[in-house]
């Protein structure tokens, strides 16, 4: 091998090494195990709004079994970070208001809170990068006092089960949430 291709390969894994070397959590969810990653999102008047989240499924992936989602996997009267690994995060251009709150332009996570009625509160918070919701790891816990809305969300039952956690950005100002046999929306608008 001549020295040219020597100091190119040399030069090239010495460049990586600080990639290889950064943490990363251990990817350990409620659904027993890593779950693929999707960002979605739409522009709704002009504003570009988006959404990053984990898609647990109803299957268990280590039996393939179909697991109760809504009280079980999901329990009710805690917060849920509205998803899998990370919690979702929002991110939007400009102002938009739901339910009469103004969410700034910026990037926020998301959480639910699902009640045993089968209603559901949506929080918009502006803390970023949690890791689930674990008491003993500063870096996910769920801090209520950095909401910036708490929402009502509407409920809708599903004919068909969606397999695994769908979440949705409509042109028309609608983000939605839908897995099982329930879909939970609320409408926002871009701030003018």
């Amino acid at each position: 091998m001549n020295k040219f291709k020597i100091a190119l390969i040399t030069t090239v894994l010495l460049g990586a090494l600080p990639l290889m070397a950064q943490d990363k959590p251990v990817k350990v969810n409620s659904s027993g195990g890593n779950s693929p990653h999707e960002t979605t999102g739409n522009v709704v008047d002009g504003n570009r709004v988006t959404i990053t989240y984990g898609r647990p499924s109803i299957k268990n992936p280590k039996t393939g079994e179909p697991r109760e989602i809504w009280g079980k996997l999901v329990p009710y009267d805690k917060v849920w970070r509205t998803g899998s690994d990370e919690a979702t995060m929002l991110i939007t251009q400009k102002p938009i208001v739901i339910d009469g709150k103004t969410i700034p332009a910026g990037a926020y996570t998301l959480w639910t809170l699902p009640a045993k009625d089968g209603s559901a509160k949506l929080m918009v918070n502006k803390q970023i990068g949690q890791w689930g919701i674990n008491p003993r790891d500063p870096k996910s816990v769920y801090d209520e006092t950095l909401n910036v809305a708490e929402v009502d969300l509407k409920k809708e039952s599903l004919d068909t089960p969606v397999e695994q956690f769908t979440m949705a950005v409509t042109r028309n100002g609608e983000l939605s949430m839908s897995w099982d046999k329930t879909k939970y929306s609320v409408s926002f608008t871009v701030q003018k």
